[in-house]
């Protein structure tokens, strides 16, 4: 009678360590589901250093080199903006392939938003339209400001002074933008919002 009672008692040992197996692996692919649903419902900042391979638009200084749409840029200097409590960022960027000017901008309002922006001949046009039309594409005056600046790098400007601004915006996040430092004359500069993803940030430091 022993040697029946070992053979099933094996296979109810076999039986349970079966059945532990099962509930182990049910369970950890339960808990790994429920780490991913909490992940996606978190919300996540589209520029946070951890989800944005290619850097924190916000950490760009003079010195540093950025590609975009399959092109790379010197950054040549930084102006770092502030009117009252507000701050945002210019940087004057360098490359061989681009004849015009080129910048873009870096700021918090409260969302994050980067603006790549052109230079534009301001010939006729004025700031002092509600509406003004440019290259086919209508714009409407949103803001007008003065702001003091610092300088950083090679920007074309002094190490600090006063900005004044006239920012307009078009629909399909175009944007119109004159600025005027000190006594000069107006610069204008067409600009478009930058996707998240197409910018990619190497360090010169």
């Amino acid at each position: 009678m022993s040697g029946a009672v070992v053979p099933v008692l094996l296979a109810l040992i076999l039986i349970a360590l079966v059945v532990i197996i099962v509930v182990m692996l049910r369970r950890r692919a339960g808990g790994g589901a429920t780490e991913q649903a909490a992940e996606r419902a978190v919300p996540r900042d589209p520029f946070a250093a951890e989800d944005e391979v290619g850097g924190d638009p916000r950490t760009i200084k003079a010195g540093d080199m950025i590609e975009y749409l399959g092109v790379r840029y010197f950054v040549r200097g930084s102006l770092r903006m502030r009117e009252g409590g507000f701050t945002w960022s210019e940087h004057l960027l360098d490359a061989d392939t681009v004849d015009q000017k080129v910048w873009i901008s870096v700021e918090e309002d409260p969302d994050l938003e980067v603006v790549w922006w052109t230079e534009h001949e301001v010939g006729d046009l004025k700031p002092d339209q509600k509406t003004l039309v440019v290259d086919g594409v209508e714009y409407r005056r949103e803001e007008h400001g003065t702001a003091d600046y610092g300088s950083e790098g090679t920007t074309g400007v002094g190490e600090g002074g006063r900005v004044e601004y006239v920012d307009y915006e078009g629909s399909g996040g175009r944007y119109l933008s004159f600025e005027r430092y000190g006594d000069g004359p107006w610069e204008l500069g067409t600009g478009e919002r930058v996707p998240t993803g197409t910018l990619t940030i190497y360090s010169g430091s």
